[in-house]
């Protein structure tokens, strides 16, 4: 783990990256600090390794941020993640992605959202995919054990290829999430995104499990899909990252 994270950090811009995400941390975990308990501030950070395959086959150290903000009908959260590696001095894999949704609830089941998500590899066919959406989404499931929500919705996507060339376009987006507490101190997830635009379709699957170790730290372990339905010639259309970590929550 030490020789991975001394390798990742040798990056000049995932240095940079991973700085900015500090800082934020900081920021955060001092506003929380702050706040009265019953306040509706919650985040957690997460370090682990990172194996992906596809367009780079490679064992990456990864760092992930999430903060939440829940008030009244208003349901905010932001992610970010940096992985990367070099071998030799030669940058082997370099990921970035950040994203921020919004949701209202007009009745118990039902509400709108609306979302921004970047995501920046230098090793897949896409070298920056950006999307904006709007839309519909209904809580199937919503129990204190069990929670499904399907959405529907629309919107734009920027991609910049790898080959150089770019691509813009409107698209339609499908998604749903899982969240099932199997146990007092286990969670399985699961999240699928589809978007169909124009020029590609994007295809998107994040499965997780997170097992509580003590108070406010947990091991996650989670595998994730990614496929464009069209890539340059010579790039993969699929792309799997497997991660383990370990996540502190605040």
């Amino acid at each position: 783990m030490n020789i991975v994270a001394r390798q990742v950090f040798a990056l000049h811009d995932l240095e940079d990256f991973v700085k900015k995400i500090i800082v934020l941390m900081l920021l955060v975990s001092t506003a929380v600090a702050a706040e009265d308990a019953s306040k509706p501030w919650t985040g957690s950070a997460g370090l682990g390794i990172l194996a992906t395959s596809g367009n780079s086959e490679t064992m990456n150290a990864n760092l992930t941020l999430g903060l939440n903000y829940d008030v009244n009908r208003w349901h905010h959260s932001a992610t970010a993640l940096a992985a990367g590696a070099d071998t030799s001095g030669v940058t082997t894999a370099e990921r970035y992605s950040a994203g921020y949704k919004v949701k209202y609830d007009f009745t118990e089941f039902d509400y709108v959202f609306g979302l921004v998500a970047y995501e920046k590899d230098k090793f897949s066919g896409y070298d920056l995919q950006t999307t904006e959406a709007i839309g519909y989404g209904r809580r199937i499931i919503n129990q204190d054990s069990q929670v499904l929500n399907l959405e529907v919705g629309a919107g734009f996507k920027q991609n910049d290829l790898r080959d150089g060339t770019s691509e813009d376009s409107g698209i339609v987006r499908l998604g749903g999430d899982y969240l099932w507490n199997f146990s007092p101190t286990a969670q399985f997830t699961q999240i699928l995104v589809a978007e169909r635009g124009s020029d590609n379709t994007y295809l998107e699957s994040i499965s997780a499990i997170k097992a509580t170790l003590m108070q406010e730290l947990a091991l996650v372990l989670s595998y994730t899909i990614k496929n464009n339905s069209e890539v340059p010639v010579g790039s993969e259309k699929k792309d799997t990252f497997t991660a383990i970590s370990l996540e502190y929550a605040f």
